[in-house]
C-alpha cells in the first residue's frame, strides 16, 4: 500500500463547512475520484483529516462511513491499518452528485474558467522557484499520465492538473481547480475516449510541464490554453448539439 498522495491536503484543507457533512465527503470524494488519493492509498488519520477540515472527528468518521457504504474506502486493523481507497474503483453513476444538463454552454461556461484558473495556475507555477521535490513531482505525474492506460488516464489527468494548481503557489486556487476538474471530466464522459486525442494530450501536458521546468510563464501559459482550447473543440464538436 502507498501513503495518500503528495498534494491531499491541499485539496481537503478548507475553511470551516457551513454544513459540515455534506462538505467533507464532497471534498474527500473529490481528493478520490479526481486521484490525489489513488487506488489502494491511503487516507490521512481521522485526526488529521478533522484539523485539515476544521470539523468534529464524528463528521470525519461519519463521512468515511458514508464512502464505506459506496464501496469507495475499506477500514483495515492492525498494526499497518486504516482507511484504504479501495483497488478499483466502482462504478461513477453510483456516487456522481446530480448535474446538469450537458451541452454547448456548459462547454463554454467551463472552458472559459479554465482559461482564467488553470493558464493563470500554469503561469504561476513557472514563476516560482519550485523545490527539486516540487520539480520531481511534476515530472512524475507527467510520466504516469503519459504512461497510464485508458481506465486510469483520466484520473492521472486530473492529478497533474490539481498539482499544476498547487505549484502556482495559492493554496485557495487548488479547491477552485478540483471543482472545475469535476465538471470537466464529466463532460468528457459524455464523449468516447479517443486514443489519438490522448496522445495529443499527453504531447501538451509534455508542453506545459517542460515550460514550467524551464521558468517560462508565458509559454507555459500559452501551452495551457493551447491544451484547455483543444479540448473544448473536442467537446463542441460531440456535445454542440445537445
Amino acid at each position: 500500500m502507498h501513503p495518500a498522495a503528495d498534494g491531499v491536503e491541499l485539496l481537503i484543507r478548507a475553511e470551516r463547512p457551513t454544513n459540515a457533512y455534506e462538505e467533507t465527503v464532497q471534498r474527500l470524494l473529490q481528493s478520490i475520484r479526481l486521484g490525489m488519493i489513488g487506488p489502494g492509498e491511503r487516507l490521512p488519520a481521522e485526526r488529521d483529516l478533522a484539523a485539515m477540515l476544521k470539523v468534529s472527528r464524528d463528521t470525519v468518521r461519519e463521512a468515511l462511513a458514508t464512502l464505506a457504504e459506496s464501496g469507495l474506502v475499506v477500514s483495515r486493523r492492525g498494526r499497518y491499518g486504516g482507511t484504504f481507497v479501495v483497488d478499483a474503483l466502482p462504478d461513477e453513476s453510483r456516487v456522481r452528485p446530480v448535474r446538469a444538463e450537458l451541452g454547448a454552454a456548459e462547454v463554454e461556461d467551463t472552458t472559459v474558467l479554465r482559461r482564467v484558473l488553470e493558464v493563470g495556475a500554469a503561469r504561476e507555477a513557472a514563476a516560482r522557484d519550485l523545490s527539486a521535490d516540487e520539480r520531481a513531482a511534476l515530472a512524475r505525474a507527467l510520466e504516469e499520465c503519459r504512461a497510464s492506460d485508458d481506465a486510469n488516464h483520466r484520473r492521472l489527468d486530473s492529478r497533474l492538473h490539481l498539482l499544476i494548481a498547487e505549484l502556482s503557489g495559492s493554496p485557495s486556487l487548488v479547491p477552485l481547480v478540483a471543482n472545475l476538474r469535476t465538471r470537466v471530466n464529466a463532460l468528457l464522459d459524455e464523449i468516447p475516449m479517443l486514443r489519438p486525442n490522448l496522445s495529443h494530450s499527453d504531447a501538451q501536458h509534455e508542453a506545459i510541464v517542460s515550460a514550467i521546468l524551464a521558468g517560462r510563464p508565458q509559454s507555459a501559459a500559452e501551452a495551457m490554453l493551447e491544451h484547455i482550447e483543444g479540448s473544448a473543440a473536442l467537446l463542441r464538436g460531440f456535445l454542440s448539439t445537445r
